[in-house]
């Protein structure tokens, strides 16, 4: 959980991939700091567990399961959260896959259901999102993309392009957005000790060489993120829109 104190009181936030790894981190921090979480996964089980775990913290929890990369399935959670609500007012687009491939060896299938989740859902959901925040002349979308918005991994192909086009679909929106007050920025992890970064980079053989190419040496925990997105979420950053913030230790100072 995060240990930088922010007030959402009045807040309602949609967090997508919101039962592991970054997304559950910040729906429960989000969570403690007084927002209603409005949270998205597919697994009915695992939203059950986090919505007990944020009102056992005495926290406002609403669940709705829906698998991103079907698009009217994201289209009719978005839609199902805006009319539940009067107003949603922050939007994480937090979920994500990886197939790690060389190109060589790209299975189409891998290279659709990535790209389905990592770009098109952010911008299915964000269009219907987006449209209420517009109505209410207030919101923050924060886009979780990657190091790999910025440069390329290899067996990533899928990936980065996925994060590449999220970094550019942050611009876009933003541009957009702006005149109705609505934010849009982006935060860019590098490996981050979530059950999916410790299943790609766990092996010493492959997680070494990429820790020695990061200044700070090592690989970043899930509430570092967690700190980055409330930050851009908050009032904080209001004056901050159309920013990738790195979360990277170092790595793209080389």
């Amino acid at each position: 959980m995060s240990k930088v104190s922010f007030d959402f009181n009045d807040h309602i936030a949609i967090v997508t991939g919101a039962t592991k790894g970054i997304g559950r981190a910040t729906a429960l921090a989000l969570g403690a700091c007084g927002c209603t979480i409005a949270a998205t996964g597919r697994s009915r089980e695992d939203l059950e567990s986090l919505k007990k775990e944020v009102e056992g913290g005495g926290g406002k929890c609403s669940v709705y399961p829906a698998d991103l990369s079907d698009p009217d399935q994201a289209v009719a959670m978005a839609e199902h959260f805006c009319g539940e609500f009067d107003e949603v007012s922050i939007l994480v687009n937090n979920a994500g896959v990886s197939f790690p491939e060389r190109l060589v060896d790209l299975e189409v299938s891998n290279w659709d259901k990535t790209l389905d989740i990592n770009l098109r859902a952010p911008a299915l959901v964000s269009k219907v999102v987006a449209r209420r925040m517009a109505e209410k002349k207030r919101g923050s979308i924060v886009n979780v993309a990657s190091l790999s918005s910025v440069t390329g991994l290899t067996e990533h192909a899928a990936y980065c392009a996925s994060k590449f086009g999220l970094h550019g679909l942050t611009k876009v929106m933003a541009l957009e957005l702006g005149p109705s007050n609505v934010r849009v920025n982006a935060v860019g992890p590098t490996v981050v000790l979530t059950p999916m970064g410790i299943e790609v980079w766990g092996d010493p053989a492959k997680g070494d060489p990429m820790k020695a190419k990061i200044p700070l040496g090592r690989f970043a925990q899930p509430k570092e993120v967690v700190d980055a997105v409330l930050f851009l979420a908050s009032d904080a950053a209001s004056m901050i829109t159309g920013e990738l913030l790195l979360v990277d230790g170092g790595y793209m100072t080389q």
